[in-house]
C-alpha cells in the first residue's frame, strides 16, 4: 500500500503510535507503556504502539519500520514545540511506504484539566480548596508552547474554581520555584504544585525537589482521562482523513465529468 492510499480502502484500521518524548528514568518509561495499555483496553483490537523520539526504545523510526498500510501518530506531548514542527515529521518522511496523519498535541484540552485535578486530589488537595495552583510544565523556547501552558492553566483554573499560574521548569517563564515564592508572599500558604508532565524522569523530579510546597502532584502518567484523549485524538484524525479522501474523490469525479 502506497503512501496515497485512503484510510478507508484499507482492511483494517489504522494503526494507533503513540509518540513518547522518551527518558532515561525506568519509571518514566513504565508510565508510557502503562498508558498505551490503558489506550488498548479502551480500543481492543485495534493496532496500538509506543516509539520514543529520544533516550528511550522503541525508537519511533523502529516502530513505524514495523508497520505497513497506515498509521496516526499520536504525540503523547502537552504542547506545540520542536518535536512536533521537526522531530515528527523527520520519522514520517523517513517511512514513505505508510500512510500517516499525525495528530495534534494532547494539550491543552478539557480532558487533562480532569487529569490534573485527579492528581492533585491523589496527592491530597482538597476539591473544594480556595487555595491557588501552580501548573508545572517543562517548558521550551517555543513561545507557542508557552502559550499552550498559559491556555492550559486557564483550563485547569475553571475545573477547579481557583487561581492557576504556569510555570516552567527550564526554557522561557517563571519557574515553579519562583511562582510558588511569588503566591507565599502574597499570603497564600497552601500552595499546591500541578505537575503537567506525561510521566516521572528528569524535569519531575527537579519539580518536586525544587519548589518547596507541601503538595505536589504526581505526573498525568497512565490516567484514564489521558488515555480517553489520545483516543479521541486518533481518532479525529481518522474522521478527518476521511473527509479530505472524499473532497479529493468528489473533485476528481467533477474534474472527469467536465
Amino acid at each position: 500500500m502506497t503512501s496515497s492510499a485512503s484510510f478507508r480502502l484499507l482492511a483494517e484500521a489504522p494503526a494507533l503510535v503513540a509518540v513518547a518524548h522518551g527518558t532515561r528514568s525506568p519509571a518514566g518509561v513504565a508510565v508510557t507503556e502503562a498508558l498505551v495499555e490503558r489506550v488498548r483496553a479502551l480500543r481492543p483490537g485495534l493496532d496500538v504502539r509506543a516509539g520514543h523520539l529520544g533516550l528511550a526504545a522503541p525508537s519511533l523510526e523502529s516502530v513505524l519500520a514495523g508497520l505497513d498500510g497506515a498509521a496516526v501518530l499520536v504525540p503523547l506531548l502537552l504542547g506545540t514545540g520542536y518535536h512536533l514542527r521537526s522531530d515528527v515529521p523527520a520519522a514520517v518522511a523517513a517511512a514513505p511506504w505508510l500512510h500517516c496523519r499525525t495528530a495534534p498535541a494532547l494539550g491543552p484540552h478539557p480532558l487533562l484539566a480532569e487529569a490534573l485535578a485527579g492528581r492533585l486530589a491523589e496527592a491530597g488537595r482538597p476539591e473544594r480548596s480556595p487555595a491557588p495552583v501552580v501548573l508545572a510544565a517543562a517548558g521550551s523556547s517555543d513561545p507557542a508552547a508557552g502559550a499552550d501552558t498559559a491556555r492550559m492553566a486557564r483550563l485547569l483554573a475553571l475545573r477547579l474554581g481557583t487561581r492557576v499560574v504556569p510555570a516552567h521548569a527550564a526554557g522561557s517563564g517563571t519557574r515553579p520555584a519562583d511562582a510558588v515564592a511569588a503566591l507565599r508572599a502574597e499570603g497564600h500558604e497552601d500552595v499546591a504544585v500541578a505537575t503537567y508532565l506525561t510521566a516521572p524522569g528528569h524535569f519531575s523530579e527537579a519539580v518536586r525537589r525544587g519548589v518547596g510546597a507541601r503538595l505536589v502532584s504526581d505526573p498525568l502518567g497512565p490516567h484514564e482521562a489521558v488515555a480517553r484523549l489520545v483516543v479521541r485524538r486518533y481518532e479525529e484524525a481518522v474522521r478527518r482523513e476521511a473527509v479530505r479522501q472524499d473532497v479529493v474523490r468528489r473533485e476528481a469525479v467533477r474534474q472527469g465529468a467536465a
